[in-house]
């Protein structure tokens, strides 16, 4: 069994490096350095102090972006314009946390028949975190930057796709002055993944990945008694009603649906328009496809680029396949781009039923399906018809119409007339198959504590 695992470039297909696994005697080695640390020094400070290390944080994410995008679009074809954003992303979540840390885990007062009543928040210790791919740095810090900041440890195993990655993000933290063992990079296979969720020195486990890997974790974590949260998978609805701008809505649909080259939990991925304006809508949208450059990700003016593996190409063709088959209609696109690379070109399609793959499923490359409704009431219906609820999309000149209609969506966020976008303001996730708890704001920053309720008569 090999005991190493290598990066490639998905733009070219030619390998990156290859790095070492640890064993899991190692692996817990480094948990229980992070626990000690935990104990002894890192839940001692006050949450002032521990942002004063994130604010430095954020100014080494700035003086490295170039490189760490670099990076990031060399292991997973990321445009590096986008890769650029990405950490800058980060370094504003470190300093709106800092910001708001104290006062988001302040203890509160409440009114009860006892003399003094108060819920205080208190950390759990060493959070095991495992990250997927597509955003190598905005997942990772996504929870690590609340986590840490509440006073716990974390370890983190992220994708192997992107192992040059996580090694850049312990540098960043080495660099912003965190003790040793408040944040640890695993290089680790599956299975050491696994037992470390029963280890007794990990506290909490947090996933952001496919619906399958989610359930393993998630059973892993329940039999063991460990609080977890789970960022699982995404079909969002883009729905677009008779009264909304549609010159707007066609672009805010190709932007949803090509960043990271449509390979996000919250990228559009189901585009319901009312019939009276599906025509201008298609029309439009395709015209945006043929406006956004494919190519070389290293490459600035670059706006697509290549999906992270072969693999994945090999699932999006066949995806679109089976809708083909079915009587769907390419609008734009559908297939391969020729030459190397794991190249899937932007692709349009219409004449397509919910029953469809690419109606049912997440669909993890840059293919948008149109789907036509009568009216909202069966916009909502359609949108609702998912074992997905992550976000939602709705397109509308009636602001009121439009949190009425908001509330009758199943998932955990609504944009209106904008894509859905994650804000470390507010929190993020889903309902049904797309997860379980909140990432970023106060409430993600409550998940990995303990609530203590705390009464003096």
């Amino acid at each position: 069994m090999s005991r190493s695992v290598s990066t490639n470039n998905p733009a070219s297909g030619q390998p990156i490096a290859t790095y070492e696994l640890q064993t899991e005697e190692q692996a817990k080695r480094v948990v229980d350095n992070s626990k000690r640390v935990f104990q002894n020094e890192w839940s001692k400070l006050k949450v002032s102090q521990r942002a004063e290390y994130f604010r430095s944080l954020a100014k080494v994410l700035r003086s490295g972006k170039s490189e760490y995008a670099r990076t990031m679009t060399e292991e997973m074809g990321k445009p590096i314009t986008q890769s650029i954003s990405e950490v800058e992303k980060c370094a504003w979540s470190a300093e709106i946390f800092s910001d708001n840390a104290e006062g988001w885990l302040s203890d509160e007062t409440v009114e009860t028949d006892a003399k003094r009543s108060r819920v205080s928040f208190e950390p759990l210790g060493v959070i095991l975190s495992i990250m997927p791919w597509n955003f190598p740095f905005s997942q990772v810090f996504r929870f690590s930057i609340p986590a840490i900041l509440a006073g716990n440890t974390t370890v983190l195993k992220h994708s192997q796709v992107c192992t040059g990655s996580a090694l850049n993000i312990q540098e960043i933290f080495n660099k912003a002055g965190f003790p040793d063992g408040v944040f640890s990079n695993l290089i680790i296979d599956h299975q050491v993944v696994s037992d470390l969720v029963g280890y007794d020195g990990i506290s909490g486990v947090s996933l952001t990945g496919s619906v399958g890997v989610g359930e393993r974790i998630g059973e892993l974590a329940g039999r063991n008694m460990k609080k977890c949260v789970l960022e699982l998978g995404g079909s969002d609805a883009f729905i677009v009603l008779e009264d909304a701008d549609v010159t707007a809505a066609s672009k805010g649909a190709a932007d949803s649906r090509l960043l990271n080259s449509g390979q996000s939990c919250i990228n559009a991925k189901r585009f319901i328009v009312v019939s009276s304006v599906v025509a201008e809508f298609k029309d439009k949208f395709v015209q945006e496809f043929q406006k956004r450059r494919v190519g070389d990700p290293t490459d600035p003016r670059t706006e697509v680029g290549p999906l992270a593996t072969s693999n994945q190409v090999d699932i999006i063709e066949n995806q679109v396949k089976e809708a083909i088959s079915k009587s769907a209609q390419i609008e734009i696109g559908g297939r391969r781009r020729e030459g190397p690379g794991s190249y899937f070109l932007p692709t349009i399609v219409s004449k397509v039923d919910p029953e469809m793959r690419i109606m049912k499923e997440e669909v993890f490359g840059p293919v948008a399906p149109v789907y036509v409704v009568d009216n909202a009431a069966q916009a909502v219906s359609v949108a609702n018809n998912s074992e997905f609820g992550l976000g939602a999309s709705l397109w509308t000149a009636n602001n009121d119409k439009a949190f009425e209609i908001a509330r009758s969506l199943e998932c955990g966020m609504v944009t209106i007339n904008a894509p859905v976008r994650s804000d470390p303001r507010m929190p993020f996730g889903g309902v049904k198959k797309s997860g379980i708890g909140r990432e970023t704001s106060k409430y993600g920053m409550r998940e990995f504590v303990n609530i203590k309720s705390i009464r003096a008569y």
